[in-house]
């Protein structure tokens, strides 16, 4: 007991009767809480003692329980009505962020003699102050129920809501907002008029003259030069102001006088970038690539360049040189940037020859964006753009009518249909899942409420830009957008016409004005070879497949998750063991579309089985598969390049897009050859894997029109012009020569397309193999009912379903679980002995009873039975 009292009184420190603070400028310089003073020998305070203070312990003799920490009051004074601090009080400042403190001066001249604000400078870095001085209304710790009234004796801390306390400032918990608007707010919040503490130490003088500078910086970078800049005067080319329903933020106005003034530099850069004030536009001077002024801002928060002020018409600049140029838009498309580069079309001794002030040319050859990119690093997912049109009346039935198109830019592809949906937007839903864009424009003045709202929801899972278009000028009418296409022989690569496609749409004027808007939107982003080459298809969203809309796959996690969106613990995931970027897109497609043929379920099912009961040829195939690169987008990659030669006569990038097309065509070459190869080999082993012809539809005969034959030849080409085809040494003829040999290839592409899908169907169906044999749980063939067939049972002479399942389990229970630890349950309705046919079952039960569970997999199961094998 005598060591509980001990202890106890260690915890409670002995306080002196009365203290006396000295001077209240210890707390404004730096002290915040004043320290009691030496204790004198002829003190005869009393000191008090535990016995005095606590009860008397009693019980076992065990250390005592730790007290609960005591919580401020609302109104709580530290000090009550006496001069005397509790040891409370000393330790207040644990409990509270001390922020914002407004003094009276008319208070604190009667009480020190002089006016002093109870705040400092920075101490420990930008953006961490202990006191900001502030206005009362511009409180935020107020606005949270705290309260500050001053600091020092005889004005205690008082605390408004003890509820909410808050901790030290992180950047962690400071939103996040750009560097150079971090530095502008700090800077406003910086008031040097209040800032008359004294500088106690060089650290805090150090800080204030840094912050100074910081504010002098941003001061002067944050303006611009230009007066149609400023937030308060810009307009978009029409005039119009941000606040018009017209105005077009892609647009700027300049006045005509500003720009007869500037320099030839200025027009060249300004007369681009009025146009194109959605898009970060790099101006190529000599061996550098610079932004100007509000790009020049982005260059400064997104890549942390340095900004100075020269560059075009001295004005605020950023810069890299060519050779990180592409690092750099990788970085800002990545971040959702569009990015366009202003290339020189001349050297600067080309410019000296038109006369002596000449200045070299330039023009904005390609804009990228996140939506429109087609190099190599845009992962296996297919990246869509697409464009949606609302019809402006409702059929009959109340329903209303979308036409809509999309692209992929990476492997030339057009796809155009339409769809009606009622006000629950569950087929819109259905197109946005199964497409699962990167970016959807839409008409801004067009589209009603209840679309806007599906295209937010379903748009959530994923990162999708949603793009208001000006309906006026964006998407044309019917006759506009066929007249135009015509004009510019859009399409005429594509094997299938437009006029054969739109025949094939149910609404065909809707989707043919949708396709009209990416049209448009293609052409001002300087991708014309896109929509001269590229390949026009219908899409289809219901017909012919098992109808999936957008709620079922979304509540069933086919392709996300309903955790954070993601892929993990979806369908797709649990069926992908494909080994090509290409078959993995396949495999998507399949999983929105399951079959409703039975004679093509039976087809895919029986190569399943053949792979099954074959692993070492399993294996062979996956050989052969990891050697092929993604020959789709190669192939779309090289159709593109048709007939378009005037990149390849830029200086200094024209050599460099030579070299890259030359290696292009060599991969594409030597892809298509390993995959011929596998293809030869599986027509030899089609004894041993039924129904395999069916699948692989390739006309491989031999002969001078067989593909095998075509393809040797672009081999000799490959072997004798290009040997080093992954880094070739360029030279001016090699540019001819390529041509007529991309020309060529791409004659066949529908051929060499069929390939490629021919590849992709056996990578997905070896991956539904390998998901079959290497499950947890147990999975099988399912039985599917011929359909010509005809059974005695009331139910089937009724032409009734039947659904029976036996041992079925949830396909995801079995990831990271053994066999033992899952519950199979049976299922029967349709059709029993009894000559009924139940067709629903009420299923009860306790909560976390497996009630959702036995639902979702049921579902899953029949999607499952009409992909691949069920589990």
């Amino acid at each position: 007991m005598k060591r509980q009292q001990s202890i106890l009184s260690f915890f409670q420190k002995p306080l002196p009767g009365k203290q006396n603070i000295s001077n209240e400028d210890d707390v404004l310089h730096g002290n915040r809480f004043p320290q009691a003073p030496a204790k004198r020998d002829s003190d005869t305070s009393t000191v008090p003692t535990a016995k005095d203070i606590l009860p008397e312990v009693t019980g076992t003799d065990t250390p005592p329980e730790k007290l609960p920490r005591q919580v401020l009051p609302a109104k709580f004074s530290a000090n009550g009505n006496t001069s005397r601090p509790t040891m409370f009080s000393s330790i207040m400042h644990k409990f509270a962020k001390v922020a914002d403190v407004d003094i009276s001066p008319a208070r604190n001249k009667a009480e020190n003699g002089s006016t002093s604000s109870c705040s400092t400078s920075n101490v420990f870095g930008a953006g961490s102050r202990i006191f900001k001085s502030e206005t009362p209304s511009q409180n935020p710790l107020k606005d949270k129920g705290f309260e500050i009234n001053s600091c020092g004796e005889g004005n205690p801390l008082q605390i408004e809501n003890d509820v909410e306390m808050l901790g030290p400032e992180t950047p962690v918990m400071q939103p996040a907002v750009s560097r150079l608007k971090r530095i502008q707010v700090d800077c406003n919040d910086f008031d040097k008029n209040n800032c008359s503490l004294l500088n106690s130490s060089k650290r805090l003088k150090l800080a204030e003259d840094s912050e100074k500078q910081s504010c002098a910086e941003v001061s002067e970078i944050a303006n611009s030069k230009f007066e149609w800049l400023n937030p308060s005067s810009i307009r978009d080319a029409d005039r119009r102001r941000p606040g018009d329903p017209l105005y077009d933020r892609r647009t700027l106005y300049i006045p005509p006088d500003v720009l007869k003034k500037m320099s030839a530099c200025q027009k060249q850069y300004w007369s681009v970038k009025c146009q194109y004030m959605d898009v970060v536009i790099f101006f190529k001077v000599g061996k550098f690539y610079e932004l100007y002024e509000l790009d020049a801002e982005i260059g400064h928060k997104e890549l942390d360049w340095k900004m100075t002020f020269s560059g075009v018409g001295k004005c605020r600049q950023v810069g890299i040189s060519e050779n990180g140029i592409e690092e750099a838009v990788q970085k800002l498309i990545a971040r959702g940037y569009k990015v366009g580069r202003m290339e020189q079309m001349e050297t600067s001794d080309q410019a000296k020859a038109r006369g002596a002030g000449s200045v070299i040319q330039r023009k904005l050859v390609h804009v990228v964006t996140p939506s429109t990119i087609a190099n190599d690093n845009i992962g296996p997912d297919a990246v869509h753009l697409l464009t949606l049109k609302e019809g402006s009346c409702k059929l009959d039935n109340g329903s209303t009518v979308y036409g809509f198109a999309f692209v992929d830019c990476a492997a030339l592809r057009f796809w155009i249909g339409s769809i009606s949906d009622d006000a629950s937007c569950a087929a819109l839903g259905a197109l946005l899942l199964q497409v699962s864009p990167k970016e959807v424009i839409y008409e801004s003045r067009g589209l009603s409420r209840e679309a806007q709202r599906a295209l937010k929801k379903y748009s959530s899972t994923g990162h999708t830009t949603l793009t208001p278009a000006l309906s006026v000028t964006d998407f044309l009418d019917f006759s506009g957008v066929k007249e135009l296409i015509d004009s510019k022989r859009y399409f005429k690569g594509s094997f299938y016409t437009l006029d054969t496609v739109s025949a094939g749409v149910m609404h065909h004027e809707l989707a043919v004005c949708a396709l009209g808007g990416l049209v448009n939107h293609l052409s001002r982003l300087m991708l014309d070879d896109v929509l001269c080459n590229g390949d026009i298809l219908p899409y289809l969203v219901y017909r012919g497949c098992l109808r999936l809309d957008g709620q079922s796959l979304l509540n069933l996690e086919i392709f996300s998750n309903n955790v954070d969106g993601g892929t993990a613990g979806t369908l797709y995931k649990y069926l992908d063991n494909c080994v090509t970027y290409s078959g993995k897109r396949l495999l998507r497609t399949w999983i929105c579309h399951p079959l409703k043929d039975v004679g093509e379920i039976n087809d895919r099912l029986n190569v399943v089985e053949g792979f099954i009961a074959h692993p070492e040829l399993s294996f062979t195939v996956a050989q052969y598969l990891r050697k092929i690169p993604d020959i789709e987008r190669l192939l779309g990659r090289l159709k593109a390049s048709v007939g378009s030669s005037a990149l390849l006569l830029l200086p200094l990038i024209g050599e460099k897009a030579l070299k890259q097309r030359v290696k292009t065509y060599g991969t594409l070459v030597k892809g298509l050859r390993v995959g011929i190869d596998l293809l030869k080999l599986l027509h030899e082993k089609e004894h041993e894997i039924s129904s395999l012809s069916n699948i692989l539809n390739v006309p491989l005969q031999s002969g001078n029109s067989g593909l095998d034959d075509l393809l040797n030849q672009f081999e000799a080409t490959v072997d004798s012009d290009f040997p080093k085809y992954q880094d070739h040494v360029v030279s001016s003829s090699d540019a001819e020569t390529l041509s007529v040999l991309i020309e060529l290839l791409a004659e066949n592409a529908t051929r060499w397309s069929q390939v490629i899908h021919a590849l992709n169907c056996v990578d997905v169906l070896r991956s539904f193999a390998v998901t079959a044999s290497s499950s947890s749980g147990f999975m099988c063939r399912p039985a599917l009912p011929i359909s010509d067939s005809r059974s005695k049972n009331s139910c089937e002479e009724n032409e009734g379903p039947v659904l029976k399942f036996k041992g079925l389990w949830h396909p995801y229970a079995a990831l990271g679980a053994s066999w033992e630890t899952i519950v199979p349950n049976d299922l029967y309705l349709g059709a029993d002995p009894t000559g009924n046919c139940p067709r629903t079952l009420l299923l009860t039960g306790p909560n976390m009873g497996g009630k959702s569970t036995l639902l979702r997999a049921t579902c899953l199961a029949v999607i499952l039975a009409q992909v691949c094998y069920v589990v």
